[in-house]
C-alpha cells in the first residue's frame, strides 16, 4: 500500500511464465493492482485474466523485453494507465541452449544474453528513470542460484544471471541516496517449463544439469513470497542483497 492507503502499481515481465504468474497473483493479493508483461499473447493475458479473477485490476501488454522501444513504452503505457510503477519484478528470462562450452552455439549465447541480461538493464534503465523522479520505489532483479555457481552445460545461462547480480549490485548503489531499493532473488531448481525444459536437453550431457547438489525442487509460490515482501514496504532496509531460494542447496 501506498501513503494513502490505495495500492501501489506493480509491474512484471515474464509475467506469462510460471514464476511470474505466481508473483504476479501474489503481488495482487499483498497489495498491488499488476501490470503484466511478456511476449505470449495468450500466457501473458491468461495471467491478467487470472490476476483480475482474484479481485485485482490487472493489464496485460505485448513487449519483448530485450528491445529498447518496447521497454520504454510498457513503462509509458503502464504510468499512463495505471499511475507511478512502485515495485518493479524485472523477471523475465530464458534458459537458453544446454551444450559444453566448446560446442555452445554463438547465437544461442547472444540471444540469452540479450533477455536475460540485457533486459533487465533496459528494465531498470526506463523504470529508475521514472522512480528517480519521485526518488521512491523497488526493484525486485530475478536471477538464479546460478549467479552464484557454475553449472555444466549452462554458459549462456550461467554468465547471464551473474550478470543480473552485478547489474542488480550496481543499480542499488546509484540509487543509494534515495528510497528506491533495487535488490535479486536467486531461485534454485523451481519447478516450471523452464526447468522442464532443462532437464530434457540435459540428458545429452555426462554430468546432467544440476548435478551439483540440488536434491530439492520449490514451487513458483515460494520465490512469489520473497518478491512481494522484498517489493513491500516491510523490506525498507534492504537493498543490494541477493536472496537464495533453495532450501539450502547452495549452504555447502
Amino acid at each position: 500500500m501506498n501513503a494513502e492507503g490505495s495500492q501501489a502499481v506493480a509491474l512484471v515481465t515474464g509475467g506469462g511464465g510460471d514464476i511470474g504468474r505466481s508473483i504476479a497473483l501474489r503481488l495482487a493479493r499483498d497489495w498491488a493492482v499488476v501490470a503484466v508483461i511478456d511476449l505470449d499473447d495468450k500466457a501473458g493475458a491468461e495471467t491478467a485474466r487470472l490476476v483480475e479473477a482474484s479481485g485485482a485490476k490487472a493489464i496485460y501488454i505485448r513487449a519483448d523485453v530485450s528491445h529498447a522501444a518496447d521497454v520504454q513504452g510498457y513503462v509509458e503505457q503502464v504510468e499512463r494507465t495505471l499511475g507511478p510503477i512502485g515495485a518493479f519484478s524485472n523477471n523475465a528470462g530464458i534458459e537458453g541452449a544446454v551444450a559444453p562450452i566448446h560446442e555452445y552455439p554463438e547465437d544461442a549465447f547472444d540471444h540469452t544474453f540479450q533477455v536475460n541480461a540485457k533486459g533487465v538493464f533496459l528494465g531498470m534503465k526506463f523504470v529508475l528513470a521514472r522512480m528517480m523522479l519521485r526518488r521512491a520505489g523497488s526493484i525486485v532483479n530475478t536471477a538464479s542460484t546460478s549467479a552464484i555457481r557454475g553449472r555444466a552445460g549452462l554458459a549462456g545461462y550461467v554468465a547471464s544471471k551473474h550478470a543480473v547480480l552485478g547489474l542488480t549490485r550496481v543499480a542499488a548503489l546509484d540509487v543509494a541516496d534515495t528510497d528506491i531499493r533495487v535488490n535479486a532473488v536467486l531461485p534454485g531448481p523451481i519447478e516450471s517449463r523452464m526447468l522442464q525444459s532443462l532437464d530434457r536437453q540435459s540428458h545429452a550431457l555426462p554430468t546432467g544439469f544440476g548435478r551439483a547438489g540440488a536434491t530439492r525442487r520449490g514451487a513458483p509460490e515460494s520465490v512469489a513470497g520473497v518478491v512481494s515482501f522484498l517489493l513491500s514496504g516491510e523490506a525498507t532496509h534492504v537493498n543490494g542483497a541477493a536472496w537464495t531460494v533453495d532450501a539450502g542447496v547452495t549452504v555447502g
